[in-house]
């Protein structure tokens, strides 16, 4: 019998589905569009997007109970004053920046021709279901002639109260090909947030105009902009990043509504609890495979391989919460329950 590779049992982590008012969760496909839709209480938390003009598939946008978007619109669809950076950033999304040599982070519509042979892409394979607030997906880890690596399937396990939303995302990674993960920085859940989010900067930037042009601009203007993360270690701001922590939440102020976005580790993964790559320009990631990348002090490799039909599984929780910051003991209380 295949040996399997940090394999979590999936049913588990899927009863947060029961306790959170699966319910209320309703999706409306439309195959045309490539996307599901996702409501809760009747309103639209976020859509899984699977365009054939991304190198990956995300959540984009995504919204509080409130209505308010936390995501950044651009490259889909440019906010003025939207910085231009990155644009392999979208919404929320899952994949690394090294597996067999091949990124698979940084892969856009940017990257010239001749260097996409470098590059891996995660191509859409099919929906299996969607219902009883869980959406299942399928798709493929290819590298640049199509060949498979890495089968992933995935489950959206949706809930919702009055001023909270959430999603756990779980991710089952089967080797098609000998498969390794080296310690890379580029990973591995990611979230691009709105200006609103990120930390005041005083540097010049490229931004798209009132006119959705994009420019270069000597002073930013930092009105509005006000984010700040803290983790389940204490740090604050920029000292979170390179951190490893349960959890790691950002705080921020949008049009008078007071957010806090946190992402929770699952005890699971492997090389819990995960370092975080959180920016202050809106990149929120956390990354189970950074190692040295991090922490220059660890005298081993951080290192994942896979032979044909081994599998790993990748889980995180993302909360959304509205109408006022979680303290930092909500926080750890819900990743105290996510994990249980």
């Amino acid at each position: 019998m295949r040996k399997l590779l940090y394999l979590l049992p999936v049913l588990a982590l899927l009863l947060g589905c029961k306790a959170e008012k699966p319910a209320e969760v309703t999706f409306v496909r439309d195959d045309a569009a490539r996307k599901v839709d996702v409501n809760i209480g009747g309103t639209l938390f976020t859509s899984f997007i699977y365009p054939e003009d991304m190198e990956k598939q995300v959540l984009w946008p995504i919204y509080t109970a409130s209505g308010e978007d936390i995501t950044r619109g651009f490259p889909r669809a440019p906010r003025a004053f939207e910085s231009t950076d990155h644009p392999h950033h979208v919404g929320l999304w899952f994949n690394f920046g090294s597996v067999n040599g091949l990124d698979f982070w940084n892969n856009s519509y940017a990257i010239p021709a001749e260097r996409k042979p470098f590059y891996g892409s995660v191509v859409f394979d099919g929906i299996v279901s969607a219902e009883n607030g869980k959406l299942v997906t399928r798709a493929n880890w290819v590298d640049n002639d199509g060949k498979v690596l890495l089968k992933e399937e995935t489950t959206f396990c949706f809930a919702g109260t009055a001023d909270e939303r959430s999603v756990v995302r779980t991710a089952v990674l089967t080797a098609v090909e000998p498969v390794l993960f080296k310690e890379n920085k580029e990973g591995m859940l990611g979230l691009r947030v709105d200006r609103a989010f990120q930390k005041p900067s005083d540097k010049p930037e490229r931004y798209t105009d009132a006119n959705g042009i994009v420019t270069e601009v000597a002073t930013v203007n930092n009105e509005g902009v006000n984010g700040e993360y803290v983790n389940s270690l204490g740090d604050k701001g920029d000292d979170v990043w390179s951190k490893r922590a349960e959890w790691t939440m950002l705080n921020g102020t949008k049009d008078g509504d007071e957010i806090s976005i946190l992402i929770v580790d699952s005890k699971g993964n492997p090389n819990f609890p995960a370092w975080s790559h959180a920016r202050g320009y809106g990149l929120f990631a956390v990354n189970s495979m950074g190692g040295k990348d991090f922490d220059k002090t660890l005298t081993a490799p951080v290192e994942l391989k896979l032979e044909p039909g081994q599998t790993a599984t990748f889980a995180y929780k993302l909360i959304v919460k509205n109408g006022g910051f979680f303290t930092p003991e909500q926080a750890s209380a819900r990743a105290a329950a996510f994990n249980k």
